[in-house]
């Protein structure tokens, strides 16, 4: 294999090992968060950052083959409808009255002293 091969296998593997990194952790987050605005923040970045990261790694994997350009289009349409998706269920969450909880922030005690 030649070293150009090697350098694009290792980048290939590296993207896919990231983006199972980031799918894994989305996974934990939605199960482990308290509420339903955090999970639904958590499952959002595993599509948008772990599936395109999965999908590149793969895509530079595969070539310039037929399945590289199934893969772009599978990229492409995640890319279009992940982000739309988790904006309607926001959306549906918010009319139906769910509301994210406040959290008031404590003042800076320096800030106070400042004025």
């Amino acid at each position: 294999m030649s070293e150009y091969g090697i350098i694009l296998q290792f980048l290939s593997w590296t993207l896919i090992a990231g983006g199972t990194f980031f799918v894994v952790i989305g996974a934990i987050g939605t199960l482990r968060f308290p509420d339903f605005w955090p999970r639904l923040h958590a499952a959002s970045i595993t599509e948008s950052a772990g599936v395109i990261l999965l999908l590149v790694g793969l895509c530079l994997h595969a070539g310039w083959t037929l399945v590289m350009l199934k893969l772009i289009f599978i990229g492409v349409f995640l890319l279009i409808t992940g982000p739309t998706s988790t904006h309607a269920i926001a959306n549906a969450a918010l009319v139906s009255g769910l509301r994210p909880k406040s959290q008031s922030v404590a003042p800076n005690k320096a800030d106070d002293e400042s004025s």
